[in-house]
């Protein structure tokens, strides 16, 4: 028996899964980290405590287990989210700026409308406050020492930095597309834009294809033997790989604390969409697929929200007896916009608001519109992806904690008008890394991601008569915020 470690360092905590040598999950494990938010509303963790738990985590994983079987290790991380540290002792210079922190607005806003077309044109990402890059550059602009002694990266490449004591300053070209620095093309760090936002490129780690070899780990001791980082994937990438979205037109939605919508376009970059990002999906066995996306700053966080700050329910339970007894009539709607709101419509200066409340709302309405909110975001993503793509959606992929609700699943195949195949596995992108890293060590055959089973929600026909109804008053609801 062989073992591959699955790492999924999220928002929210880190997962570690423990897959035998036929790709089974044997073990799993979760600690949650603590979410810093300081009175401005920005959002930062501890890199520290981030890594901590990783080691943590893996200790208790393998306890059971012959540690000489493991074989090779997958890291899927959060994305966008950056951090800095020194580069001689490995410590942070300050907390990790969260991808759902706009802190560094100030930076964005400052350039003007040629620079915004040469990012787009570059990167295949319109400029925000959002990626890695602003992020960076206000970490930089809050530093005093001399930046040669610093690195730069995102979560991916602290974890390997410190698993390796050092010795692998790597990231993978999932990550390293969506820091806004890289040239999509080229798949290297661009020196024109790392000069636009500040950052030296000998602050950025070496870029490197998903299923390369980003060094060798022991666990700071756990194991007699250090093991190979054979596969590194940006979360929602790793989860379209889960999917099997290998072919132009296949299409996921992961749903977590954000959602991430991606399309496969091919091996090239065929199309540059306004409203849309574009970034590559990985790169494995020579082959480099591209993606479209669009990002939504806020899904499973607004349940969390609803429950843990408003208090308006206590459990899954107590939530779908809510929405169940929601009066159906009710016309309210959440447009949750606690951090500006992502694609496709990329309107940071946007606060969150219920919209269309009246005397009758109540509890159960404001939950079902919470709810609803993150299918109506999904959509929207979806609609821009079918009008520049000019492809047929007829077919979603989806993971993550939210689907387990099965209203709301529901409610996005009604809306969107498609078949939505719910994973069965809740983590497909830790399952996705953890399969390509036993891939690339010849571990798993390729076949191994055939055996991720689904199940399939299909639109009601009921519903048609009301669709374009809802779809219209939650634009209108939108609309209202964004014009005013």
């Amino acid at each position: 028996m062989t073992y591959v470690i699955g790492i999924d360092q999220s928002t929210q905590g880190t997962k570690v899964l423990l897959f035998d040598q036929e790709g089974k999950i044997v073990k799993k494990l979760s600690c949650a980290h603590q979410q810093i938010i300081s009175e401005q509303g920005w959002v930062s963790h501890n890199p520290t405590e981030i890594y901590d738990n990783v080691i943590n985590l893996v200790d208790e994983l393998i306890r059971d287990i012959d540690k000489n079987k493991l074989i090779a290790v997958g890291i899927t991380n959060q994305r966008e989210t950056a951090l800095a540290w020194y580069k001689g002792t490995g410590q942070p210079i300050d907390n990790a700026i969260v991808w759902q922190c706009a802190r560094a607005k100030a930076i964005t806003d400052q350039m003007d409308v040629s620079q915004a077309s040469m990012v787009k044109r570059k990167t295949g990402l319109p400029l925000s406050p959002y990626f890695s890059a602003a992020k960076y550059s206000w970490l930089i602009k809050h530093y005093q020492g001399e930046l040669d002694q610093i690195a730069c990266g995102t979560v991916d490449s602290w974890l390997i930095y410190q698993l390796t004591s050092g010795k692998s300053f790597k990231t993978d070209v999932s990550n390293a597309s969506r820091t806004q620095l890289m040239n999509l093309e080229k798949r290297a760090w661009d020196e024109e834009l790392c000069s636009l936002f500040g950052i030296p490129v000998s602050c950025l780690p070496q870029i490197e294809a998903s299923d390369a070899n980003f060094g060798e780990t022991d666990f700071d001791g756990i194991l007699p033997h250090p093991v190979p980082i054979h596969a590194v994937m940006g979360d929602s990438h790793a989860a379209l790989f889960a999917h099997k979205g290998f072919e132009a037109g296949d299409i996921k939605a992961t749903y977590g604390t954000g959602s991430s919508i991606m399309m496969n376009i091919g091996t090239e970059v065929s199309i540059m969409p306004e409203n849309l990002a574009v970034s590559v999906g990985w790169q494995s066995q020579g082959t480099c697929h591209y993606v479209i996306e669009g990002n939504i700053n806020y899904s499973g966080a607004v349940m969390t929200w609803l429950k843990d700050s408003l208090h308006l329910f206590e459990d899954m339970d107590e939530l779908n007896q809510l929405v169940a007894e929601a009066n159906p009539l009710d016309k309210t709607y959440l447009v949750p916009a606690f951090s500006g709101l992502g694609a496709p419509y990329f309107r940071d200066d946007v606060t969150a608001a219920f919209v269309g409340m009246t005397r009758t709302t109540g509890r159960a309405e404001l939950v079902k519109a919470g709810l609803e909110s993150i299918a109506y975001q999904i959509n929207a993503v979806l609609s821009a992806m079918k009008s520049v793509s000019k492809l047929e959606i007829k077919r979603i992929s989806a993971d993550g904690g939210p689907t387990k609700n099965a209203y709301l699943m529901q409610f996005q195949s009604n809306l969107a008008k498609a078949d939505v195949d719910v994973a069965t596995v809740e983590e497909a992108s830790c399952t996705g890394v953890a399969y390509l890293a036993g891939i690339s060590c010849g571990a798993y055959p390729e076949t191994i991601l055939d055996q991720l089973s689904s199940h399939r929600m299909s639109p009601e026909p009921s519903f048609a008569s009301i669709r374009l109804e809802k779809l219209a008053g939650w634009d209108q609801a939108v609309n209202r915020l964004t014009s005013s």
